[in-house]
C-alpha cells in the first residue's frame, strides 16, 4: 500500500506559520490539556498502572518531564514532582509537589512551610493506596529511564516497603506518552514540515549556491541563520555532502574530514536537516543536481536511482501494519526489496517531541539484522516516523559508479494508513 499525502506537498513556506512566542504557548498548552485530559487515561489503562510518578531536578530533567510542563516553563524547577492517579479509564487526577505553581494544568498539593516534600509525597501514596505505581527506569528504553539512582532511592524510603512493591517500571507508559499524537498535533504537523522543505528548497536553489564558488558549509551555515531568523530551532547541525564521478559519500557516523566541500556542476547534493518547533521534530533528506553547462535536467541514471529510492518508501510503507514490531517491518521490507533487485539499507525512527524519537526503531544503518529491545516494540496507531532510508544504485552517465540515494520523509501512522506529511522528494532540485 502507497503511502498517501497529508499537507499541500511541494517545497511548502514558512510565511504565515511562524507564530509569536506567546500565540505558540498558548497552542502547545492547549494540546498538553487535551493530551492530559483524552490521552494520558487511555495510556495508563492500558499499560496498567493505577499512579504514575514523574520526578525531576533542576538541569537533570526526565525525557519525558517537559513533555507534560506547561510553557513558559522552560526546565523543572527545584525538584519537580508530578503525580498521576487514574480515577477511572477516562480521567486521571493530575498532582504537583513543586514550590512554583503549574499554571492551571496540575492541582498543587505540597504546602513548603508545612511539609517535607518527600513526606507529603508519601502521604499521598498511601492514602491514594495504588495497586500499580508506575516510575521511570528502563534498561531498554532511554526515554522510560529518567528517574535518576538518588530519587529512586528516596521514592522508596518516602513510600515505605509495602507500597514499594508495588512499583514497576514505566517505560512503555513513557514510550506510548511520547510517540501518540492527537489529532490537533497531526492536523498541525504537516506544517511544521513544510516550513522545513521550505528551508531544504531555499538552500538548494540558484539564490543560495554558486558552483565554483559555494561551498557545502556555506550552505549549512546558511540553513542555522535561517532557522534563527525565522524563529525555529535546529534540533541537530545540517549537513551537506556530495556525490560526483569519483566521489562517494561516507556512511553515517563515518569522518568526512577528506570530503571535497566546494560544490562544482555535475554534483549531486544531499542534505539532512531538522527542525524543532511547537514542540515537535522535523527530519529531512533531500537531493539536488547541479546542472553542467548545456544541462537542463539531471542524467537518466540519476532519475531512475530516484525512482528506487521512491518504490523503496513504497515498500517500507506498505509494511507498517498496527502491531508489528520494528523487527518486523524492517524485515520484511528488505526481503521485498531484494525480491525486486533494489540494494536497500532502511533505519527508520520514530519522530515527534524529540528527534530520534520514543517508539519501535526499524533499523539501524549498522543494524540491518534487527534491533533487540528498541525494534521489538510495536507500532502503534496516531505515530510520527522519519522515513529514513537508502538505495544503491548504478548510473550509466557515471561510468558504471554506484550513487547512493538518501532520503528521509516525515509520515503519520493513523487509521490504519500511512501518511507524508507534506509530501515527498519524487524529483531532484535543480541548481544551475
Amino acid at each position: 500500500m502507497e503511502a498517501r499525502l497529508l499537507g499541500k506537498g511541494g517545497a511548502g513556506s514558512y510565511k504565515g506559520k511562524i507564530l509569536s512566542p506567546r500565540k505558540a504557548a498558548e497552542i502547545m498548552n492547549g494540546w498538553l490539556r487535551k493530551r492530559l485530559d483524552e490521552l494520558l487515561p487511555e495510556l495508563m489503562t492500558r499499560e496498567g498502572f493505577d499512579m504514575w510518578m514523574v520526578i525531576s531536578r533542576e538541569y537533570n530533567e526526565d525525557p519525558v518531564i517537559m513533555s507534560l510542563l506547561p510553557e513558559p516553563m522552560m526546565y523543572a524547577r527545584r525538584r519537580t514532582i508530578l503525580v498521576f492517579c487514574l480515577k477511572d479509564p477516562t480521567s486521571v487526577e493530575r498532582l504537583t509537589l513543586s514550590r512554583y505553581p503549574l499554571a492551571d494544568v496540575y492541582q498543587a498539593v505540597w504546602d513548603p512551610e508545612k511539609e517535607d516534600q518527600w513526606a507529603c509525597l508519601g502521604r499521598i501514596v498511601r492514602d491514594k493506596n495504588p495497586r500499580s505505581i508506575g516510575i521511570d527506569f528502563s534498561e531498554t528504553f532511554a526515554f522510560g529511564d529518567g528517574l535518576t539512582h538518588t530519587e529512586y532511592g528516596l521514592v522508596m524510603d518516602a513510600i515505605g516497603l509495602d507500597l514499594a512493591g508495588r512499583a514497576r517500571s514505566a517505560e512503555r507508559l513513557c514510550v506510548g506518552w511520547l510517540e501518540r499524537r492527537i489529532p490537533a498535533e497531526i492536523g498541525a504537523y504537516a506544517g511544521i514540515v513544510e516550513v522545513a522543505h521550505a528551508i531544504v528548497a531555499e538552500a538548494f536553489s540558484s539564490k543560495m549556491i554558486h558552483p565554483g564558488i559555494t561551498t557545502t558549509d556555506d550552505v549549512v551555515w546558511w540553513m542555522r541563520q535561517k532557522m534563527v531568523d525565522i524563529g525555529v530551532k535546529p534540533w541537530f547541525h545540517p549537513s551537506i555532502s556530495i556525490q560526483a564521478p569519483g566521489q562517494r559519500p561516507n556512511m553515517p557516523g563515518a569522518s568526512h574530514g577528506a570530503e571535497r566541500k566546494l560544490i562544482m556542476p555535475g554534483d549531486v547534493l544531499h542534505c539532512d536537516m531538522g527542525i524543532h518547533y511547537l514542540g515537535l521534530c522535523t527530519d529531512t533528506q533531500q537531493n539536488a543536481y547541479v546542472l553542467n553547462l548545456g544541462e537542463s535536467d539531471a542524467p537518466a541514471g540519476l532519475k531512475e536511482a530516484l525512482k528506487s529510492g521512491n518504490r523503496f518508501q513504497d515498500i517500507v510503507t506498505g509494511e507498517f501494519i498496527a502491531g508489528r514490531t520494528g523487527n518486523e517491518i524492517l524485515a520484511a521490507s528488505l526481503a521485498k526489496a531484494r525480491a525486486e533487485g533494489i540494494k536497500a539499507s532502511l533505519y527508520t525512527h520514530p519522530l515527534g517531541v524529540h528527534g530520534h524519537a520514543a517508539g519501535p526503531t526499524i533499523g539501524l544503518w549498522d543494524r540491518q539484522g534487527g534491533v533487540p529491545g528498541n525494534g521489538d516494540y510495536q507500532l502503534y496507531a496516531d505515530t510520527c516516523y522519519a522515513l529514513e532510508l537508502n538505495i544503491e544504485q548504478v548510473v550509466a552517465e557515471w561510468n558504471g559508479q554506484e550513487v547512493r540515494i538518501a532520503l528521509e520523509q516525515d509520515v503519520v501512522f493513523t487509521g490504519g494508513e500511512t501518511y507524508y506529511l507534506a509530501g515527498r522528494q519524487t524529483e531532484y532540485y535543480l541548481i544551475g
